[in-house]
């Protein structure tokens, strides 16, 4: 039986070497590890949208986008002699079965939890990393609040962590208190950092993810924000000339049709 999935796996390198080549793509070929960064991002932010979606057709495209971006690294990585696209393939292969002993090897585990916290310490344990912490590997370019969420999370698995949410609230409360009680800008800035710490560890502590939290919230004002805008012109009436608390009845309008049932 002719294996299709590798056929076509081996169709898209070679798709990439020709567009690289000197005959092919003038952009393509101009492109960096560097050049790339901007596009790798842009495209984990539409899988994600995807997901938000429910869509599964968008979401294999999205995924395919995210692949192209794999194949163009290795596809520089190997005219640069660096690596290749075996070499990631490889290597992913090898951590699978390094990072699950309990499925690949005599280990054995009660929960994801745990599986979560072995897959932790063997990461330190078998990569050269700055650091030995449990803190160590985490990359400094992250988003602040999925940072923030990802040191809690792993200094909660190394065992610092409240015994249950009613301390992460209470001290949300200190930190609010300590915002209303500091006397310089700087000082407002640091209590404010520590309060935005203690809404993602009140967040990690109830299942939720902080950065695609604030995300959505964001971008639901954005759209009922839009929403007031039109009603406002349908009514032939100046959004902006609109005092605040007219401005806050189209609100609550939007807000009741936005949150009313979809038939």
């Amino acid at each position: 039986m002719v294996n299709t999935q590798h056929n076509t796996f081996q169709e898209l390198v070679s798709l990439f070497e020709r567009l690289r080549s000197p005959d092919g793509c003038p952009w393509d070929r101009e492109q960096t590890h560097t050049s790339l960064k901007r596009y790798l991002l842009e495209e984990c932010y539409e899988v994600m949208e995807a997901i938000d979606q429910g869509s599964p057709s968008k979401l294999a495209e999205e995924l395919g986008d995210i692949l192209l971006q794999v194949l163009f690294h290795s596809q520089i990585g190997q005219e640069a002699s660096q690596f290749s696209i075996d070499d990631v393939l490889k290597g992913l292969r090898d951590k699978l079965i390094r990072r699950h002993p309990h499925v690949f090897g005599g280990a054995t585990v009660k929960d994801a939890r745990e599986v979560e916290t072995n897959w932790e310490q063997l990461k330190r344990n078998q990569e050269d990393t700055k650091t030995n912490s449990a803190l160590g590997s985490i990359p400094l370019g992250t988003p602040a609040l999925a940072y923030s969420q990802l040191i809690q999370d792993r200094a909660s698995r190394a065992g610092f962590d409240w015994d249950s949410i009613d301390g992460v609230l209470e001290k949300l409360v200190e930190e609010i208190g300590e915002i209303r009680q500091a006397s310089t800008n700087e000082r407002v800035a640091e209590e404010f950092g520590d309060l935005l710490m203690v809404l993602v560890n009140v967040g990690r502590w109830l299942g939720v993810y902080s950065e695609e939290a604030l995300h959505r919230a964001s971008a639901r004002f954005s759209k009922r924000f839009i929403e007031m805008e039109h009603l406002a012109q349908a009514r032939s009436i100046s959004f902006a000339a609109l005092p605040l608390e007219r401005k806050e009845a189209l609100w609550e309008e939007v807000k009741r049709r936005d949150q009313e049932p979809k038939h």
